[in-house]
């Protein structure tokens, strides 16, 4: 993909003001966010459910237009997973399906006007044939756009998302394409719903749950995580650059050791050798 241009210019004075104490080297290429709390946000304010939802739309087209405007490559957001639909009721379901097809009818425009292309992760196949239809119109009527990929995990789950892969490796292995005994981590990788994508290096959690809720489990081995206590609702593109500005006071060592370390000369010491307390 290509992000020729900058849009930094068109952040508002507040992000502004983030953006420029970020590396922008060293800014994630993939940042995904499990979007949590639009039913607290309601809640607490004494309103119906489906006013979360409402109010949690606004914020992805707030986060999607400061992505675009940094260039950031990738953007996942877990929007409805496979438990949402086994588990919630078919009100609230049919409701949120409502509300992504609105989404996807009112800011088709906005996202060709910033240059994201959208698509999308998880059983998408098993969602109502009218969803679907708006799902591929959308996808297709940003295709072209060469900035920030906005994909959107539907009736999506990690664990299905595993097996799925590991029936089409065991399709393989069938016709003889591949040998059990040389299967790798990368052919697991190859049947991921996000094989054309880089891992996250960032993973945002809004709400303050301390939990994956089963997220690109595979994918986020060695993503650097963020925990806010804001609700999705509330949470806007400044909150997106602050956990973009955390991430990069870490250091990622990937199982290593850190830079300029030195490792302990173990080599003539027995494997029993008891710590000094």
């Amino acid at each position: 993909m290509s992000l020729s241009f900058s849009r930094v210019h068109e952040l508002p004075p507040d992000e502004l003001a983030i953006y420029r104490r970020l590396e922008v080297d060293r800014v994630p290429k993939h940042v995904a966010i499990i979007m949590d709390g639009n039913g607290r946000w309601a809640g607490k304010r004494s309103l119906k459910r489906f006013l979360g939802h409402q109010q949690g739309a606004e914020s992805v087209r707030c986060v999607v237009e400061t992505a675009s405007r940094i260039g950031l490559p990738w953007l996942t957001l877990y929007a409805f997973s496979l438990e949402n639909n086994l588990k919630r009721p078919r009100t609230e379901v049919s409701f949120l399906m409502r509300l992504l097809r609105t989404y996807l009818s009112n800011n088709v425009q906005r996202m060709n006007d910033n240059n994201v292309r959208i698509q999308y992760i998880g059983r998408t196949d098993e969602l109502e044939r009218d969803v679907r239809e708006r799902m591929e119109w959308a996808a297709d009527a940003t295709k072209h756009n060469t900035g920030t990929v906005l994909t959107l995990a539907l009736n999506y789950g990690a664990r299905s998302e595993l097996v799925d892969a590991f029936r089409a490796l065991s399709g393989e292995i069938e016709r003889k394409e591949l040998r059990l005994e040389d299967v790798t981590e990368q052919d697991i990788q190859r049947h991921l719903y996000t094989a054309h994508m880089p891992d996250p290096d960032l993973l945002i959690r809004t709400s303050g749950e301390m939990r994956i809720s089963n997220f690109l489990l595979w994918q986020i081995a060695y993503s650097e995580i963020f925990v806010t206590d804001r609700l999705w609702p509330d949470f806007r593109g400044i909150n997106m650059l602050e956990a973009i500005e955390d991430f990069q006071k870490r250091e990622r060592r990937y199982g290593g050791l850190a830079d300029g370390s030195e490792s302990d000369d173990v080599t003539s010491l027995p494997a029993n050798t008891l710590v000094p307390r």
